[in-house]
């Protein structure tokens, strides 16, 4: 069951680990290929080859708005066998989410928390989508878990991860993808013909693929524009190029890394032009609908009223402590992961966005955000096309 976020309104839910979230559909799939020892939470039937789809930006709720722009995805969304959406991890940020599907685990356990944290016992911010090697933190030490792929391939299941070149050898793919085959695609094109061919080459095998452009649509121009909804009727159309491709005994699974909302610039809020909000806080990372705030030691609970004062109904504010003992993470975090989320965090509601228009001025002037715990955010597609028997 999905649970209401305390303090939150009606639609500000919570990721339903072990029930239904993003960590839940890796194991699933390996388990459906017949691997041992992975969970099938999920109940996929078995199959011999199976490809996981990702879709950046495309949320459940947004979807479902835009329909008809997508006839195929909506012939799988009315199909007798479709399943209910899942829910991303939190927050509903790339980094956390390809970590979530790459190693089959909540977030409290991999420990890519966010988009942006800081290195603990440092000021340094980490932005885990980018990574520069500037950084000097190692991918496989700061998440060190097996990846799925890994485990397939010990298994016996062949693996690969067909994305666009420029990922091939970040420090983001080593940390989510690493034990998998790279194969590089750059459009829409290449993904369903790479796809198509390494899925008919495989007698046993495991296929992710992922594909950035919808999102990039959605932050630039909206979820509720013509740009993006056009561009999903040439994901419904790569999706469907795929299915039809699909050798026997496959299954087809598109899914998304997270929803979006479109910020309002009349809920837009300057965390910069409020010195009250800069008291007893060393550093604000995250994004601008999820602020991590690492506060000045002892300074956590006054930072927490300050910003619960100022932000009113624009965000609901907690500690570090209650947004792990809520589960937020998922069931538990351990030390070291601890200490990488905000000490204080405030997440966004309704529209709002909280911005740096300083430090942040790309970011900040986006349409559409991401990053909090509203169903447009949360809800990602589980749909599903098979050759199985």
């Amino acid at each position: 069951m999905t649970t209401a976020v305390p303090g939150g309104d009606a639609p500000f839910q919570a990721p339903r680990y072990g029930a239904g979230s993003l960590a839940d559909l890796a194991p699933s799939v390996l388990a459906s290929l017949g691997v041992p020892g992975e969970p099938n939470a999920l109940g996929l039937p078995p199959v011999r080859r199976a490809c996981v789809l990702l879709i950046d930006g495309m949320g459940w709720e947004p979807l479902l708005a835009a329909r008809e722009h997508a006839p195929f995805l909506s012939s799988l969304i009315g199909a007798p066998a479709a399943r209910p959406p899942l829910t991303a991890a939190f927050p509903t940020t790339t980094a956390t989410s390809l970590t979530t599907f790459g190693t089959g685990a909540a977030p409290g356990r991999h420990g890519i928390v966010g988009y942006k944290v800081v290195v603990p016992g440092t000021d340094t911010v980490l932005n885990q989508l980018r990574w520069g090697p500037e950084s000097g933190v190692e991918p496989e030490e700061w998440q060190p878990l097996t990846t799925v792929y890994q485990r397939a391939e010990r298994a016996g299941v062949a693996t690969g991860y067909v994305a666009s070149a420029a990922f091939e050898g970040s420090r983001l793919t080593r940390a989510t993808a690493r034990g998998s085959s790279y194969l590089p695609a750059d459009d829409l094109t290449s993904v369903a013909v790479r796809v198509s061919a390494e899925l008919a080459a495989r007698e046993r095998s495991l296929l992710f693929a992922y594909h950035a452009d919808l999102d990039s649509y959605g932050h630039v121009h909206g979820v509720g524009s013509d740009h993006w909804r056009v561009h999903l009727g040439q994901v419904d159309r790569l999706v469907e190029q795929v299915a039809d491709a699909l050798p026997p005994d496959t299954a087809l699974y598109v899914t998304a890394d997270h929803g979006m909302v479109d910020s309002d610039p009349a809920q837009r809020v300057d965390l910069e032009a409020d010195p009250e909000l800069g008291r007893g806080v060393r550093v604000v990372a995250g994004e601008a609908r999820m602020r991590q705030v690492y506060t000045e030691p002892g300074a956590a609970e006054d930072v927490r009223s300050a910003w619960a004062e100022r932000l009113g109904p624009a965000a609901l504010v907690l500690t570090r402590e209650e947004a792990v003992a809520a589960g937020y993470y998922g069931p538990a975090a351990d030390g070291a992961v601890r200490e990488r989320i905000g000490d204080v965090l405030a997440v966004a509601r309704g529209a709002a966005t909280l911005v740096l228009p300083g430090a942040e001025p790309a970011e900040s002037r986006l349409v559409g955000q991401h990053g909090s715990l509203t169903t447009a955010e949360l809800s990602i597609p589980l749909l599903a096309a098979t050759t199985a028997t």
